[in-house]
């Protein structure tokens, strides 16, 4: 909403309001609080609570900005954006600092939390407790609630956020983008319907449920948090609860990546009690994942799935799979070209198989490496990256991302797109990635029936890949990656108009022409004819 205040000055006035604004603000943007340079930067007036929300259009509700700052808060008052600002902050620091996304653990650690262990005493119906490591010596006690059903033992208290950590074990999330949502909500003075919930271990309070609501509410202010505390809780039952909520009971939006990553955990809690309950060293792995399903008998469905989801999560967030950094986990950027929906689809189908368990030791051949899993594991990491390599590294441009791409090239915007960056949103489909990864794996199995190799094509990555292998495979991505239907923008209108099925592309790739008989392609693919080394001067 237009300031009817701003428009009645003059240019002179303007710029002497901007001036008091400036030295107001001892020379600091409202939004990000880096220093502005009159003479050499563009600034912004606005208002800091905005006139759609009866924001008074007068200079006690104004604030200085740089112009790029103000662009970017979009529709959030002045106040949000810099508490969205100094998120983002965080967010990028943990990103390149850690390679991964900032989490509640993060953003405690930039308001001084995380600070100090819990100090307690239970009785038999409640619970005893001080703050004293932050000066108040109060001494406060509060009841404990036992659960009629599982007797886990409760007890509802407000922390200061110096005793709150991150429950990374239980819940290894990282913030989302509805992040947005929970701080306009709590700016309005809405209140939290459901509380954070958190336990003790090994004297600290873990918050592993809330912790969206918690970020945001430390954001803006607050220095404690009430919680739902679990005292001495069943870590595993925990666990298993956190799962299942995210899964068959569908109570919380965890996506496929999160529920691998805490089926990890709870695969490698099994291994715990198995070495436990056979007497065994934390290094002894002498059994089998048979053997784990075997022993765990009455759930020996879910322990399959720990072990499918186990090998999953440390391929995909392996430190050297480098595809990673272009993989989309939380379902909703419009940055990144391949959704993990479709990066599980695809590549891990391929990859994997779930209904494989070996019979051999855990650590079998591991000193030689060539334990089966941890090959297996290897090989398809070495071969994401590869892919990242040739198709996306220095070529995909996170800042275009991928947003109506094809919409823009139909309507001539589309000056930003680069060949590199539309190749690789194009070969980033779902249903594209499906079916030219069918012509990758014949390149593999190929080699080895040509070399006389027995293998099992349902562990096909537990096999070894030799030197020749790993080029046949480069060569083909590099055939793939310059095929000229990725760059041809004539193609928006038709070919990638909207989402196509996996019995499209497989008729492209099979005939080079669409179902109802368009030309796609020159000639269908041939996967031994793209083993070959690259003449250049053929694709220029």
């Amino acid at each position: 909403m237009a300031s009817k205040y701003l428009n009645s000055l003059s240019k002179k006035e303007y710029d002497k309001l901007t001036e008091r604004l400036n030295s107001i603000q001892n020379k600091k943007c409202y939004i990000c609080g880096d220093a502005i340079g009159l003479e050499l930067q563009n600034t912004n007036i606005d208002h800091i609570i905005p006139l759609a929300n009866r924001g008074k259009d007068s200079e006690d509700n104004f604030a200085l900005t740089h112009e790029s700052c103000n662009k970017s808060k979009q529709d959030a008052s002045l106040d949000i954006a810099r508490v969205l600002h100094k998120l983002k902050k965080i967010q990028d620091k943990t990103l390149e600092q850690e390679g991964k996304a900032a989490s509640l653990k993060h953003v405690l650690q930039s308001f001084s939390g995380s600070k100090y262990d819990f100090k307690y005493k239970i009785e038999s119906d409640s619970i005893t407790y001080s703050f004293s490591d932050i000066g108040d010596n109060t001494i406060i006690k509060v009841p404990l609630f036992e659960d009629n059903l599982s007797k886990e033992k409760t007890c509802f208290i407000e922390v200061p956020i110096e005793y709150i950590h991150h429950d990374e074990i239980i819940n290894p999330r990282g913030i989302n983008n509805s992040i947005s949502k929970l701080i306009k909500e709590f700016e309005k003075g809405n209140p939290q319907l459901h509380l954070t919930i958190a336990r003790i271990n090994d004297g600290k309070i873990m918050v592993f449920d809330g912790q969206h609501k918690a970020v945001a509410q430390v954001l803006l202010g607050s220095k404690k948090l009430l919680l739902r505390l679990f005292l001495n809780p069943d870590i595993d039952r925990l666990i298993e609860t956190n799962t299942n909520a995210g899964s068959t009971l569908r109570q919380i939006a965890f996506d496929k990546s999160i529920m691998s990553q805490l089926n990890n955990t709870l695969y490698a809690e099994r291994v715990k009690k198995y070495q436990e309950d056979h007497t065994l060293n934390d290094d002894d792995f002498s059994f089998s994942e048979q053997q784990l399903i075997d022993y765990f008998k009455g759930e020996n469905v879910n322990i399959k799935k720990y072990i499918f989801d186990s090998i999953k999560h440390s391929i995909t967030h392996h430190k050297e799979n480098k595809l990673k950094d272009f993989v989309d986990f939380e379902g909703k950027a419009k940055e990144l070209p391949i959704s993990y929906s479709a990066f599980d689809k695809t590549f891990l189908r391929y990859f994997v198989n779930p209904k494989i368990f070996l019979s051999t030791n855990i650590n079998h051949r591991s000193d030689e490496g060539l334990n089966p899993r941890e090959l297996e594991i290897n090989q398809a990491v070495r071969l994401l990256s590869l892919i990242a390599e040739k198709v996306y590294i220095g070529k995909f441009k996170p800042e275009t991302g991928v947003y109506r791409i094809e919409k823009k090239i139909i309507d001539h915007k589309d000056a930003d797109i680069t060949d590199n960056h539309l190749v690789a949103f194009r070969i980033s489909k779902e249903e594209v990635i499906y079916n030219w990864l069918q012509y990758l794996i014949k390149v593999i199995e190929n080699y080895f029936n040509n070399t006389g190799r027995l293998f099992d094509n349902k562990k096909l990555f537990q096999e070894k890949f030799d030197d020749q292998l790993w080029q046949n495979i480069e060569n083909f991505l590099d055939h793939l990656s310059l095929l000229p239907l990725w760059k041809d923008r004539s193609m928006a209108a038709t070919i990638f108009a909207g989402k196509q099925n996996y019995d499209f592309w497989k008729t492209v790739f099979q005939t080079g022409k669409s179902p109802d008989g368009a030309d796609v392609l020159a000639k269908s693919l041939n996967f031994m004819e793209m083993i070959k080394p690259l003449n250049y001067s053929e694709n220029c």
